[in-house]
């Protein structure tokens, strides 16, 4: 279950990777209706909520025009770039945004953002995650996460694969790297 020591961390759930947007994540929407129930259940018990955004500048370098991989996406301010509403996040959700300069890409929630810092002030022990996309942002931000010596509770009900073999070798590495691989009944059990 969530409790004291626990921090919910939502990856990237933004409109450009859901459904119809610039860099869409397959079945991403699926991901939404389980981390809104975690979100209501984490802020009734207390649990932080941290959401991290892709947060690019219009000339960011990973965008094909610049040499990069990806189509443009999550231009910061951009309606792409929202976090989805019906994850119906609390007011006091902490945002964080991340790739932010033009010249650095950042798959890592924690990667040029004090996140790290952040949970250290709020004794949290464990991070539970969940979001967008499995091989990239997420196992990114689940690797930081054990580097800077948090337990992590990795979702697989709450993330979403661009490639669905990428996906399953990222959590392969993760669970290689100790984190617990559950699905978010695991830490709902108390309230289902």
């Amino acid at each position: 279950m969530l409790s004291k020591g626990d921090v919910l961390l939502i990856v990237d759930v933004q409109h450009d990777f859901l459904p119809g947007g610039a860099l869409a994540v397959p079945n991403g929407d699926e991901v939404v209706p389980v981390l809104a129930q975690l979100a209501r259940y984490a802020e009734q018990n207390g649990v932080p909520i941290v959401a991290s955004r892709d947060w690019h500048p219009e000339n960011h370098c990973s965008f094909t025009a610049q040499g990069g991989p990806w189509p443009p996406h999550c231009i910061a301010d951009s309606e792409g770039a929202s976090l989805d509403e019906d994850l119906q996040l609390p007011a006091d959700v902490h945002i964080v945004d991340k790739a932010t300069r033009p010249d650095a890409d950042a798959y890592s929630a924690f990667e040029e953002t004090g996140l790290d810092t952040w949970l250290r002030r709020r004794d949290v022990k464990r991070v539970v995650i969940g979001g967008l996309a499995t091989e990239y942002c997420v196992l990114n931000t689940a690797r930081d996460a054990r580097t800077h010596g948090f337990d992590v509770t990795l979702l697989t009900d709450a993330i979403r694969a661009i490639d669905s073999s990428d996906g399953e070798r990222a959590i392969d590495e993760l669970r290689d790297l100790g984190a617990d691989i559950s699905e978010s009944s695991a830490v709902l059990n108390d309230s289902l």
